[in-house]
């Protein structure tokens, strides 16, 4: 080869370089089960031939309604094998990790809520979440008729990056599970279904857990005066009127002897991050 043919090619070389790595990074979705993982960028999610075009109505994350491309989550799990798994657990880009039961999934296919991997399009990108200064994109898991389910504010995890086959709570962590020589409808039963689902994707019980957004709510940590005395005093009203801190958003809710039967399920707070 002559030496100006070997420039030359030195020289495409050189461009096709510089223009890959001028390109931004794609976002990548990771879907994986045991060694299986299965990592999605957003344009191929966007091709695919499943994917559709469904509204949000305002509630959740958004203050208005969202039109957003979307992907049936059972579609993106159908690969994958889930035998000895129950949960699938949504990890975010800023720690927050929910846990999703698959028997909540997989009762879209039998008139309940139906789950959906929403994916921003980066020509096209997403109104800004209340009260935060971001979109809930890149990847936005997301429910059709969530009513039908019950499904809980902290099951729909926005800034999605991991997707992971695991097994319930409880087995991961024994710190977790309550006694279980209690009857199914003892109250602490209950507690133990609501802390996986509302409370566990940011604290740890006891080092149980796999978010650190907050506090690990099973040891101590060192607060102002002040602020114990105002936890005192919350604590000391809530005693005195039978009735238990909903959320950090202030709302309160009656104890739980008190509830009708049928409303003795995870309520829907606020979800705070």
């Amino acid at each position: 080869m002559s030496t100006l043919a070997k420039l030359g090619s030195a020289l495409l070389f050189s461009l096709c370089a510089a223009g890959a790595y001028g390109q931004p990074a794609q976002p990548t979705l990771t879907v994986m089960a045991g060694p299986i993982a299965n990592r999605i960028t957003a344009a191929e999610l966007l091709s695919r031939p499943d994917l559709a075009s469904i509204q949000i109505p305002p509630g959740v994350d958004y203050d208005v309604q969202l039109t957003v491309q979307a992907v049936p989550l059972l579609d993106l799990l159908v690969a994958l094998s889930l035998e000895g798994y129950d949960r699938l657990e949504a990890t975010a880009t800023d720690g927050f990790v929910a846990q999703i039961p698959l028997a909540l999934i997989e009762a879209g296919k039998n008139g309940g809520s139906v789950a959906w991997v929403a994916v921003e399009d980066p020509a096209h990108p997403w109104p800004k979440m209340r009260e935060k200064d971001a979109s809930a994109g890149p990847f936005y898991l997301v429910w059709q008729y969530p009513e039908r389910s019950r499904v809980a504010n902290e099951q729909w995890p926005y800034m999605l990056e991991k997707l992971t086959a695991v097994q319930s709570p409880e087995l991961r962590w024994p710190q977790l599970k309550v006694n279980e020589t209690l009857p199914a409808d003892a109250p602490a039963k209950l507690g133990e279904t609501v802390f996986a689902t509302q409370c566990l994707p940011c604290h740890r019980l006891n080092g149980g857990g796999g978010s650190g957004i907050g506090p690990d709510l099973g040891r101590p940590m060192a607060t102002r005066l002040g602020a114990r005395s105002e936890i005192g005093k919350n604590l000391a009203t809530a005693a005195n009127a039978g009735v238990f801190p909903e959320d950090t958003a202030g709302r309160r809710a009656r104890s739980l002897d008190r509830l009708p039967e049928a409303d003795r399920k995870p309520a829907r707070p606020m979800k705070i991050r």
